[in-house]
């Protein structure tokens, strides 16, 4: 008796002094917010839940969207036996000695368990294996929640018994109406600006804004509570300790955010481009990591139609280790720019792809005699070089020769865009093509 009044006032004194975002957590599927999709009316994940039919499931989403809030709810409303653990800490000692103990529960008392594990993808290869006989066979049910894209991160055997549920960032309205509850249970008050710019600087991440509220509301008791007066929260507030969080940038983050720096680039969008950037910078992304990106751009996505973006993406890149950041953002923000801005085309990029594809798929013919090295004793027995044309003693610079082997001589691989320099080239081409009287090996 007196171990559960000790426990009782331990948790009493825990829900008193929890952080904001742990005090509101909702106690069932109706006060979830966000995540309609699946907990709607209609929802399956809700049907599971209710049912207490639910199968393994991999919950996968961006931080603060509800994973271990539903996890939560599940326990309360199962019959089985759930249990928790942080693959953080966990390890394949605890995971074995889990399902043990589940198969003892099984067989003794025909009680199933489940077992949430709680960011599944810091799990290795022979953790998640230790889990994949218990789950194969029902011993466990696992919830796995990850915020990094499972299917770089989960076993393939483990993550095919398993359903997969996206969670969604929350919403600007699912954040206002959190925040709004939020004020109601501490007794604050503020005006829908306020609370807008709160949704607006959360990124859909329902935790981040609560900490964000939280400290708002400690900052507004500090400095704006007069006796007799209630508190409240003001933009000022907001703002400062909107300044304290962190940018949330993690693996599967990283892709999604790099894929957007690039199309963004080769979409001539230069304010997208700086933004992405900034944002990879704020991130900790490596700055040498974003050189080469745009390095390999400058090839791929501009080529011929500007060269000088070469010479410019490999300056920044060489740049970045000169200097180091924060100054190289510097560097940086300049090729972005300059990359963005530029002519587009992907012909120099589309050349070396087609001519990979001939070597690969076409056979390769002998090196034709008069380009071979006639440079060694006996070559010229051989008739390495018969016939070579040095294009420099031509007068134009130019002479009409052969340069591929048989097989190839009527491929084309480089037709310049009309973008940029590459008119020009185009035009030159065309002129050479039409002073031998044929147009080439089109």
């Amino acid at each position: 008796m007196a171990n559960d009044l000790f426990s009782a006032a331990i948790e009493e004194r825990l829900a008193r002094t929890a952080p904001l975002a742990d005090r509101m957590r909702p106690q069932n599927l109706d006060e979830v917010v966000g995540q309609t999709h699946l907990l709607g009316p209609r929802g399956t994940l809700r049907a599971l839940i209710e049912t207490d039919r639910l199968g393994s499931v991999i919950l996968w989403g961006p931080p603060g969207t509800g994973k271990t809030t539903l996890a939560r709810l599940v326990a309360t409303a199962t019959k089985r036996r759930f249990l928790a653990m942080s693959a953080v800490t966990a390890g394949v000692k605890d995971v074995r000695l889990a399902v043990d103990e589940a198969r003892q529960r099984l067989g003794e008392q025909g009680q199933g368990t489940i077992l949430f594990l709680d960011e599944v993808h810091r799990f290795n290869k022979s953790q998640q294996d230790a889990l994949l006989p218990a789950v194969e066979d029902g011993t466990l049910t696992l919830i796995g929640a990850t915020t990094e894209n499972p299917f770089f991160e989960v076993n393939p055997p483990l993550l095919s018994r398993s359903t997969l549920f996206r969670l969604e960032s929350l919403t600007e309205d699912d954040l206002e109406t959190l925040a709004w509850r939020a004020l109601e249970r501490e007794g604050v008050t503020a005006d829908s600006a306020v609370i807008r710019r709160l949704a607006d600087v959360a990124g859909g991440d329902g935790r981040s804004m609560l900490t964000s509220l939280e400290v708002a509301i400690a900052l507004a008791q500090h400095e704006h509570d007069e006796p007799g007066n209630a508190v409240v929260v003001v933009m000022a507030d907001v703002e400062r300790a909107a300044a304290m969080r962190t940018l949330r940038y993690n693996d599967d983050e990283h892709y999604d955010v790099v894929s957007a720096f690039i199309k963004s680039i080769r979409g001539s969008d230069v304010d997208a481009g700086v933004y992405w950037l900034a944002r990879m910078l704020a991130g900790g992304e490596d700055a040498r990591f974003i050189a080469r990106r745009l390095v390999i751009l400058a090839s791929e996505d501009i080529g011929e139609a500007d060269p000088q973006s070469l010479v410019l993406a490999t300056a920044a890149a060489h740049a970045v280790e000169y200097v180091g950041l924060p100054e190289a953002g510097l560097n940086l923000a300049q090729a972005v720019v300059h990359l963005a801005s530029a002519p587009k085309s992907n012909r120099s990029a589309m050349a070396l792809w087609d001519a990979q594809a001939d070597i690969r798929d076409r056979p390769s013919g002998p090196v034709p005699a008069h380009l071979r090295d006639a440079h060694y004793r006996g070559a010229v027995q051989l008739g390495h070089g018969d016939g070579y044309r040095y294009p420099h003693d031509d007068p134009s610079g130019w002479v009409d020769q052969e340069y591929r082997p048989p097989g190839a001589t009527d491929r084309r691989y480089y037709v310049p865009s009309s973008h940029g320099f590459e008119e020009k080239i185009r035009a030159r081409m065309e002129q050479r093509r039409a002073s031998v009287g044929s147009d080439g090996n089109e």
